[in-house]
C-alpha cells in the first residue's frame, strides 16, 4: 500500500467540527500510512487536537485552496475532506469550486460534511484495516 495523503481544509464556522472530527479518529490519522496536508489555520488546529505530522499551505484567501487543488491534479491527494460553511460568502469562492470541481475532473473523493467525511475514512479504514 502506498502512503495515503489526505487534505483537511475547514472553513472559521467549521473547524471546531473539523477538531471533533479528527479527535475521535486520532488512531487513522496518526497512522504511519496516512500523511495530512491542510490549509493555514485548520493546520493548527488539527495538531492541537494530536494529529502528529502536518503539512500546511497558505490559508483558504491567500491561496491554500489553490495550493491543494495543484496537489489533486500531480496525482499527490488521496482524498480532501472540506468543512466547508455553506451559509457565508467568502472571498475565495473561485478557488474553493475550482478545487470542488478539480476533485471530480480527477475523481478524488470529496467530503464537505460531517457525515461524509465520517463514510470516507470508515471505508479507507476498512480498505487498509487501519
Amino acid at each position: 500500500m502506498d502512503k495515503m495523503r489526505f487534505a483537511l481544509i475547514a472553513h472559521d464556522n467549521k473547524k471546531a467540527d473539523m477538531v471533533a472530527f479528527v479527535s475521535k479518529r486520532l488512531d487513522f490519522f496518526n497512522s504511519d500510512a496516512v500523511d495530512i496536508v491542510t490549509t493555514g489555520t485548520t493546520g493548527k488546529k488539527v495538531e492541537h487536537a494530536g494529529i502528529d505530522r502536518v503539512s500546511t499551505v497558505q490559508s483558504g484567501p491567500l491561496g491554500g485552496d489553490a495550493e491543494i487543488a495543484a496537489m489533486v491534479v500531480r496525482g499527490e491527494i488521496t482524498g480532501v475532506i472540506f468543512m466547508r460553511d455553506p451559509l457565508d460568502k467568502h472571498p475565495h469562492d473561485v478557488d474553493i469550486s475550482m478545487l470542488m470541481r478539480l476533485c471530480d475532473v480527477h475523481d478524488i473523493p470529496l467530503a464537505t460534511n460531517y457525515s461524509t467525511a465520517s463514510i470516507l475514512i470508515k471505508w479507507y479504514r476498512s480498505k487498509y484495516k487501519i
